[in-house]
Parts: C-alpha cells; structure tokens; sequence
C-alpha cells in the first residue's frame, strides 16, 4: 500500500514504510514456514505496482496468482480493524499481472539459449567435476571461434561430439579434450533430457524488457513466473533463477541512484540459489547483487533462516522483514541469535525474544531511512494485500494469458539453423570428401591395375611376337638347309647321271664296235 509515495509495510508503535529511493538496495524476508512470508512478498509486489515499477517473482507453491483479481474485503476486515485502518482506505484492487512458466503450462514460455546460459550455469546445472567443466567450456569458445551458436541441448550434443572428433586438430590451440570426460559430459545431457531439463532451452529467447512494463494506467506488470513444476527439480529451478539474474546484470544499461527502481526480482526458496554452488559461482552472484542495484533492479531474497544466504550477499540487503522463527534445539536457537544481531538494537524491547514470539503475520523489520542507514528494528504487524489471497482456476489463468498484448510471442518454438546443423554439413563435407578421396584413390587403384593388366598382356604378346619369329626363323632356316640339301642331292644325281649316261654310251659304241 502506498502512502505519500512510501510503501507500507507494516504498523506496530510506528509505521514501517520502505523508501522508493533505497528499494533497489535489496532486502531480505525471512521466517519459519507459514509465519507469512508469502503475504508480505504479495504486499511488496503490489505496492511496488502500484508505484509503476514492473515486479518478477517465483511462484513456487502457485499461491501468488490471486494478484489478478481483486480481495475479499471480508476475509481482512478483522486485520485492517487491529491496525487502525478504516476499509474505506483500503480499497480492494486486482493488479496487471502476467503469468510465465517454463513449460508453457501456467504461462507464457520463458526459453534461452545453451549460448546464453553459459559453461559455468550449464556446468552446475549437469553437476559436470573440474575435468569435464573444461571440457565443456572449450565446447563452448570452439562454438564462439566458428560462430555457431548454441541454441538448444541437441546443438550442444553435436557441438560435443564435432570437439572430440576433432580432439587431435584442436588440442594445440584449445587443450585436451578426453574421450572420458566428453563422453561423461554427453551422458549428463542425456539425463537433463530424460528429466525435462531441456524444456527451456530453445527460441524464440525471453526478452527481459517485456518484464519492465507498465499497463495503461502506469501500473507496473507483476510478472508471475509460475514454477510449481519446475521447483520439483531444486537444481534446475535455482540455476534458472541465476541465469535470469545474470542476465538482468548483462543487458540492462547503468542508471546510477533512481527515485525508485526499474524492476523488483524476487527470489523464493532463495537457499537453494547457492546450495552446492563452487566458490568461483557464489563470488560471481556476490559481484552481481553488489552491481546491479546501479541498474535500477532490486533484489530480494525470501528463505527461512537469513543463514541460508552467504553473509558476503546478506551485507548487501539493506531492508529486512523477519518473521517468526522457533527454537526448540540449541542450533536453531543459535540460528535466532544469528538472526537477531543482524538488527539494530531497539531499546523498547528484546529483538532475540521477540522473533521467536512472534505471531502469523507479524514480523520484525528495519528498512533503509533516507541516507540509507538502516532504521532500528520495529515490531510490527504486516498489512494484509489488497488483491485476492490464494490461486485462481486453470480456465481464468488460461484467459489472462491469451488476452495479453504477448499472447503468440513466445508460445510456438522456433528451430533455425545453429549448430546441430551445421555440425551436420560440416560431418556430411567431411564425409563427401572422404568418399571423393576413397573414389579417387579406387580409381588410381583401378588405372593402376589396368596398366599393369595392359603392360602384362603387352609383354605376353611380345613373347608371343618372339616366339612366332623364333620359329618362324627356325622354319627359314630349315627350309634353306632342306635347299641345300636338295641341290646338293639335285648335283650328285645329276653327276651320277652324267657318269651313268657316259658309261652306258661307252657300253654301246663298245658293243657296235665288236
């Protein structure tokens, strides 16, 4: 609720407001579970939309989509009565509300891209060890190098297979890449499919000014990220979560000091954003509440113990709402202690004590004052929201979605040309290639062959040639010496003839002599 332009809170001995100027220097609700923490988000959120300035909150439990219609003046009457409120003062209202939700189930799909979710998120959200996150992270600057881009886990599948395949031609340049860890990183991604994980990478990407909207009376958008689903997996719901931090940090331009803040994020089960997370991941979150407040974003963390967030994040929520915590063992009294030293000592009564006895709804509070100091700690009661408390049916949800102004922007997928296909054409060029070289090497092999076939066929001939000239040469010679022999014979006939002749004629002039 507003009044002359501060947010309030709560009342107690005081009102308790918190200053538009020192909202973008974060804030902490914390407190047992069903101590109210969900009622004070809601009061923020409203408060905060109401001022024009656009909210993003988790809705893990699915209770915060009330927003969108007005409250029953009934069911806080008796609230309004012990603060001192007249009902005419606070009149019932519905806010601009849209709904997101991962899946695309209970709201518009919100999608990125592996490329923008990044090595060092992606590594976490696998649970990848030191070895395997280098492999990844080379993936990564190989896809940057050949400008492929990383849009969805299939791409980066490919992207992993193309960088071992290519381990040998790679290594000089970008390191080792085993065969091991690839294959474990691959495995990983299995699983993440297997589980669903893969829903929110994809196109067309989320982008992060239809969050910083205001309706058509300067309201801003409460944005509802519907994550009931997706908080089944604590994982995959807090690396998402920091995913969309990082990326408020990195598109939004520096604004220095405003009059108050250009959005409000609002992170529930804030303990799980840095469960398991390695030191090199808490110190870049640290870096990034420290900064981005100089971008006009405010931040605040929900959880049950303040211990849940690191202390060097905790020093820098500024606006704190502490509800009810019990002790019923010296840990969780130690826990209360912890929790109330973080305050500012109230002379007016015990702070330790009155945080565990506190009731539903109340809560201890100090907020930043003027010079961003912060205030001492005020018990207080916190006001009740003024839309409807609780969720609303799928059918209303259903139609607040598809009459909103983005209704179509982000509900259909859309699979361009990234790197899965062009690892693809690079494989099939590979492949082309090798099969041109394989054919050539045949052929050469072939030529090869036939020449060898033609120079054996040419050398039988030529042996042939030989042989048919040796023989023939041989028949040559033998007819010349079968003419010799003839003439030979021819002579010494005809010799004898001669002689024969002469004998035969002496024979007769002998017998006509006598």
């Amino acid at each position: 609720m507003l009044k002359d332009g501060k947010i309030l809170i709560g009342k107690g001995d005081t009102e308790a407001f918190i200053l538009p100027g020192m909202a973008n220097r974060h804030g902490l609700i914390s407190g047992a579970t069903g101590t109210g923490k969900t009622i004070t988000l809601k009061v923020m959120a409203e408060s905060f939309s109401e001022m024009g300035v656009p909210v993003f909150l988790a809705d893990v439990k699915g209770d915060l989509a009330g927003c969108v219609k007005a409250g029953n003046i009934d069911a806080i009457e008796k609230r309004l009565t012990s603060l001192g409120i007249d009902a005419a003062d606070f009149p019932m209202k519905s806010f601009p509300v849209r709904f997101w939700d991962v899946f695309g189930e209970g709201g518009h799909p919100v999608r990125t891209t592996v490329s923008d979710m990044g090595a060092t998120l992606l590594a976490r959200l696998l649970g990848l060890s030191e070895a395997q996150t280098g492999v990844l992270a080379i993936v990564f600057r190989l896809a940057d190098d050949k400008g492929w881009l990383l849009t969805d886990v299939k791409d980066l599948r490919a992207m992993v297979a193309y960088a071992t395949d290519h381990a040998g031609e790679l290594l000089s340049e970008y390191g080792n890449i085993t065969r091991q860890s690839a294959g474990a990183v691959q495995r990983a991604l299995l699983q993440l499919e297997d589980a669903g994980g893969d829903i929110f990478f994809g196109e067309p990407e989320i982008d992060i000014r239809d969050w910083m909207q205001t309706d058509e009376n300067g309201r801003g958008y409460i944005n509802i990220f519907h994550c009931a689903k997706l908080f089944r997996s604590p994982l995959l719901y807090s690396t998402f979560m920091l995913w969309l931090l990082a990326e408020l940090f990195e598109e939004l331009p520096e604004e220095g000091d405003l009059e108050k803040p250009k959005l409000v994020f609002f992170f529930d089960e804030a303990h799980l954003l840095f469960n398991g997370a390695p030191k090199a991941l808490r110190d870049n979150i640290e870096q990034v509440v420290k900064l981005i407040r100089s971008k006009g974003v405010g931040v605040y963390f929900i959880t049950q113990q303040p211990s849940d967030v690191p202390d060097p994040i905790l020093a820098q929520l500024g606006n704190r709402v502490q509800h009810a915590l019990r002790a019923y063992t010296p840990t969780e009294l130690k826990a209360v202690r912890a929790a109330a030293q973080t305050f500012r000592e109230n002379p007016a009564f015990d702070t330790e004590d009155a945080i565990m006895a506190l009731g539903t709804g109340e809560a201890v509070v100090s907020f930043l004052d003027e010079k961003g100091r912060p205030t001492i700690a005020e018990r207080v009661t916190i006001l009740p929201p003024q839309s409807a408390m609780g969720t609303i049916d799928d059918e209303r949800r259903t139609a607040e979605i598809e009459a909103d102004d983005l209704y179509g922007k982000y509900e259909e997928p859309v699979d361009d040309e990234s790197a899965y296909e062009l690892v693809n054409a690079d494989r099939l060029e590979d492949e082309r290639k090798a099969a041109e070289a394989k054919q050539a090497a045949e052929e050469a092999k072939a030529r090869e062959q036939e020449e060898k076939e033609r120079a054996k066929e040419a050398a039988k001939k030529e042996k042939e040639r030989e042989k048919a000239a040796k023989e023939k040469a041989k028949k040559k010679n033998a007819r010349k010496k079968n003419s010799s022999l003839g003439k030979v014979a021819s002579s010494t006939m005809h010799s004898i003839g001669r002689e024969l002749g002469r004998t035969l004629f002496r024979g007769i002039l002998n017998i006509l002599k006598k």
